[in-house]
């Protein structure tokens, strides 16, 4: 049964990503070490198309992550790029490259029309302006029967948390107090939570909760 879900690493505070966000610093100041747990893992550098690397208890967590994935949404801030309306002077492809680890159609919900972006390796960017629901569709219909991820940012997962449009949480909390940036749960009182699972890991604690709907 297809599932919406996400995985996303956050501070100990709450934090999904750091203060001052910019195309410099787009995870905002500090916000880069919510991953330093995931960077040196054979299974995360494979998905960059780098060699070697790590293996300890998160390779589960990145190997499942990507595992039966047919669709990701994403907001136009963690596509990324500048606000308004996009821009021709280059055009902004993502921060990813020409070959966006993804390698399944990505939705990006946005206010600004834009053509699909066809990348390589699988990787099409469709650009949904009329919202959370519609995406959802669109992923639904390209997914079939295998899992649509909610990659982020905050504010749009907070929409398909609010909306009652997910199944299944990942978080991977890793001890850093950010104090100030996005904060995932946000806007999202009422919401109940069944703990599935949780693992440690160097650096990081891996938790797993079902929506209870």
């Amino acid at each position: 049964m297809t599932k919406v879900r996400f995985n996303l690493a956050i501070s100990l505070d709450g934090y999904l990503a750091g203060p001052n966000q910019s195309l410099e610093n787009p995870l905002g100041i500090g916000g880069l070490q919510l991953h330093d747990w995931a960077f040196p893992l054979a299974a995360f550098r494979q998905m960059h198309g780098l060699e070697g690397g790590e293996v300890n208890p998160s390779t589960q967590i990145i190997e499942e992550s990507t595992a039966n994935v047919g669709a990701v949404i994403m907001g136009r801030n963690m596509f990324g790029g500048y606000p308004g309306p996009w821009r021709d002077d280059p055009p902004w492809t993502g921060w990813w490259g020409d070959n966006p680890p993804y390698h399944v159609p990505v939705f990006v919900l946005t206010h600004h029309p834009r053509p699909p972006l066809a990348m390589q390796g699988g990787t099409t960017f469709t650009f949904i302006t009329d919202g959370i629901e519609p995406a959802l569709a669109a992923a639904r219909a390209a997914a079939g029967n295998r899992d649509i991820v909610v990659a982020g940012g905050a504010q749009v997962v907070q929409q398909y948390l609010a909306a009652g449009l997910i199944d299944e949480v990942n978080v991977s909390v890793v001890p850093l107090l950010l104090g100030a940036g996005d904060r995932l749960f946000e806007h999202t009182a009422g919401l109940r939570l069944e703990q599935v699972r949780a693992i440690a890991a160097p650096g990081v604690t891996h938790i797993r909760y079902r929506v209870i709907k």
